[in-house]
């Protein structure tokens, strides 16, 4: 009987796992096929294992302890409420940054210790490759904010605390590897690689809290920011919609024949799902969910709905006139900034630029801004400008998330177009005057008079509204005005009624424009009550269907085993597909215990094992089929691993990018992640090692050759990068912010951003090859 030895094929000896057949004895092209569709399936696996892991942190995260505050009107003389017991910054860094960077960090570890203690290619190729790709995600960001919309960094000194950590961990990887003892790690330098972790989460926590500066005694308010208490939406859970803000929206929805309750149910749940900030978890969760054919965390809504949402979201977000409005408690003092930005109209030519600090007093819930438009007496198409709202953190004023404002400078030198402002109107029966908004457009010049008259159809005149035909008069510089017809309540039950408005006529020279009928329904009071009432339980419904976490296996197992969590009305073929290729990723994975146990303890330590072993794989994979193809360890890493386990950031940081009005989320991962993958991903498996080889009375070696060249490569993208945000920052050309801003530069800083990676990429691999010679 003959042996056969393991060294004599071809990249038989690469896996510390694999092979798990005799399959090295098989045509190596078809052994590339299959371990090149393996790592990709085992990239999936991955991705959803990452989602249950991700849950257990943020249940983890999202704990909450009772304190009690004072409250005078209180019989006690206190209140108790409930804070987190994280906060944010240290949450972010630690186990947060752990659930967005385990792969990297695992394939690190695992890779030296399955090596016999000898350092690898593959998990510092990982590592530095992934770090070198979120510069590319940055630069995604940037491109994807809508024209002329900007989005900035909140938390500037934490950001900046880690933005310089990020490119000193690698400036440190240098100084071990090539000044103070090259090509070797002693036991002290792994020791001190690894607390620089501590060190950074201890630094960035003193600069959230602004421990350095004076600070005057926080008011209660402050200290419910402070803490926490000023009610900010988390993942675990949502507030029961009021009738009030249904019976808002649905109004704004208007009488659509074609649109149901639940209809109207998915169209609130979206816009009300819209207004909720979330963390960067969610994003990431959400975004493999999405690739996975999995259970989404936002509403599901189809064209029509969403052409309705958009609709409203438009009108609620935009206006021609920018006045400030104050929500919350208005018993305090509270200081904002408002600065004017150009977009197609331009400072001094078009308006005059304003910023100042506005103040709204105690009781004072709105402010009008007034801005100088400049007249030049010629012809110019209708341009815009934006105007921003920016509270100093020390101030802890909430902006809300519609910050920044379209102003429209129309030309004044025509009389305009006339439209009705939404092809629907709803209103109550008790209401007594139906207001149906008409709008202005393409210029504002002098008087001009409409002629308007009413169709019955339903609704009949006289017996239910008491106007079937006026004028409604626009004087010099008006834009909106509204018709009002009388509504008369009969007292009786009836069922809805509707009448058609028309504009019929306008003063020569001023044109109608494409919206010149509308429709206004009359709700029944009774009816109406109970329209709000059923709507506010189904989207109740609907928001219990986004919630994060699963109490029971059961659930687990009903949601994994269901096209988009069991949504089968949403769902579309792609999702079938993705859930068809991970149904056994899910139903495995569904194993792991409900993050409700044990305040999610349980499930992140078995998460955590599940995501090693599927990493080790997933190391083997990459290992063999790159030497299968030709490609060296190190080529593989920062090419096809990094990109495997970095695309969910890449769907979330964009996702998190449009939806948020801050960037910190976006991108304040990247600078976060790149330092946490060297302290923790080198960090750990370096001081492993370095204790197993001082053990046995030597040092552990680690060629500083390819990794020193590819560190510096990163140092050198990391700082230009960084540069190009801090401009972006600070620049009018760029918009003053991170992401966004004009359409040239935003696109130049994307194509700017994405070629500092592939620069790092080629040149990286080129020098791997020999073909660059490194004299380190």
């Amino acid at each position: 009987m003959s042996t056969c030895d393991l060294d004599t094929y071809e990249c038989s000896d690469k896996g510390l796992l694999m092979p798990f057949v005799n399959e090295y004895t098989w045509d190596k092209g078809f052994r590339a096929a299959l371990y090149g569709v393996g790592l990709l399936y085992s990239f999936l696996g991955i991705s959803i294992i990452a989602d249950v892991f991700m849950r257990s942190i943020e249940m983890i995260t999202s704990k909450t302890s009772p304190v009690r505050i004072a409250d005078p009107t209180s019989n006690t003389g206190y209140r108790e409420v409930q804070v987190k017991v994280w906060n944010d910054t240290v949450a972010n860094l630690t186990l947060m940054a752990l659930g967005g960077s385990t792969p990297e960090i695992l394939l690190s570890i695992i890779e030296v210790v399955g090596n016999n203690f000898e350092a690898g290619d593959l998990g510092p190729g990982t590592i530095l490759g992934s770090a070198a790709f979120n510069f590319a995600v940055v630069g995604v960001c940037i491109w994807s904010i809508p024209n002329g919309e900007t989005r900035g960094i909140k938390t500037i000194k934490v950001f900046v605390v880690t933005s310089l950590f990020s490119v000193f961990a690698y400036v440190w990887l240098i100084i071990v590897l090539v000044v103070i003892t090259p090509d070797y790690v002693d036991l002290w330098e792994a020791i001190v690689t690894f607390l620089f972790f501590p060190a950074l989460v201890i630094i960035a926590y003193i600069f959230d809290k602004d421990y350095c500066s004076k600070k005057a005694e926080l008011t209660e308010e402050e200290a419910a920011t402070e803490f926490g208490l000023d009610g900010k939406s988390t993942l675990t859970g949502h507030d029961a919609v009021s009738k009030e803000v249904i019976a808002d929206i649905l109004r704004k929805i208007g009488k659509h024949p074609d649109v149901t309750e639940e209809d109207e149910a998915k169209i609130a749940a979206a816009l009300l799902a819209n207004e909720v900030s979330h963390d960067r978890m969610w994003y990431r969760i959400n975004a493999v969910r999405g690739i996975s054919g999995g259970h989404r965390l936002t509403p599901a809504v189809n064209e029509k709905q969403r052409e309705i949402v958009d609709a409203i979201k438009t009108g609620m977000e935009v206006g021609s006139v920018v006045s400030l409005d104050s929500l919350g408690d208005h018993g305090l003092n509270a200081i904002v900034e408002v600065e004017t930005i150009d977009g197609t109209a331009e400072a001094e030519s078009d308006y005059i630029p304003f910023k100042e600090t506005i103040v709204f007093e105690p009781g004072e819930k709105s402010k009008p801004v007034e801005i100088k438009i400049v007249d030049d007496n010629e012809w110019e198409p209708d341009e815009v400008f934006f105007v921003r709202l920016t509270a100093n953190p020390d101030q802890h004023c909430v902006i809300g998330k519609r910050s920044i404002s379209q102003v429209t400078i129309l030309n004044d030198d025509s009389p305009g177009k006339f439209s009705f402002a939404e092809p629907s109107v709803i209103v109550k029966e008790s209401a007594g005057v139906c207001h149906v908004p008409v709008t202005r457009t393409d210029g504002a010049d002098g008087r001009v008079v409409l002629q308007w008259e009413v169709n019955n159809q339903t609704a009949v005149f006289g017996k239910d509204y008491d106007k079937n035909k006026g004028e409604l008069v626009f004087n010099h510089g008006e834009l909106t005005k509204n018709i009002e017809i009388g509504i008369i309540d009969e007292q009786a039950f009836e069922k809805d009624e509707h009448f058609e408005v028309v504009l019929t006529g306008c003063t020569p020279g001023a044109k109608i424009g494409h919206l010149n009928r509308t429709i206004v329904t009359i709700l029944n009071d009774d009816e109406f009550r109970g329209l709000v009432s059923r709507v506010v339980n189904l989207t109740n419904t609907n928001l219990d269907m986004l919630q994060l976490h699963t109490a029971t296996w059961g659930q687990q197992f009903k949601e994994a085993m269901n096209v988009n969590g069991g949504d089968v009305d949403s769902a579309t073929n792609m999702d079938y597909v993705m859930h068809f290729l991970t149904f056994g990723f899910k139903v495995i994975f569904a194993l792991v215990p409900p993050p409700s146990i044990w305040g999610g303890w349980f499930a992140f330590i078995v998460s955590l094992a599940l995501t090693g072993l599927l990493t080790a794989i997933v190391g083997d994979l990459a290992s063999i089929f790159g030497c299968l193809i030709g490609l060296k360890d190190s080529v593989t890493a920062i090419t096809l691993v990094a990109l495997g386990t970095s695309l969910p950031d890449l769907f979330a940081s964009r996702s998190a990018a449009v939806n948020e009005k801050y960037a910190d989320n976006a991108i304040g991962n990247v600078t976060g992640s790149n330092s946490v993958y060297v302290f923790l991903g080198l960090g750990v498996s370096w001081l492993v090692a370095a204790i197993y080889w001082t053990a046995k009375g030597t040092t552990f070696h680690v060629p500083a050759g390819t990794l020193a060249f590819s560190v510096t490569l990163y140092i050198i993208i990391a700082v230009l990068a960084m540069c190009l945000l801090v401009a972006r920052r600070y620049l009018g050309i760029f918009g003053k912010a991170e992401l966004g801003g004009p359409r040239g530069t935003k696109w130049g800083s994307a194509i700017f951003l994405v070629t500092l990676w592939l620069f790092y990429v080629v040149l990286s691999s080129i020098q791997a090859y020999g073909h660059i010679a490194v004299d380190m």
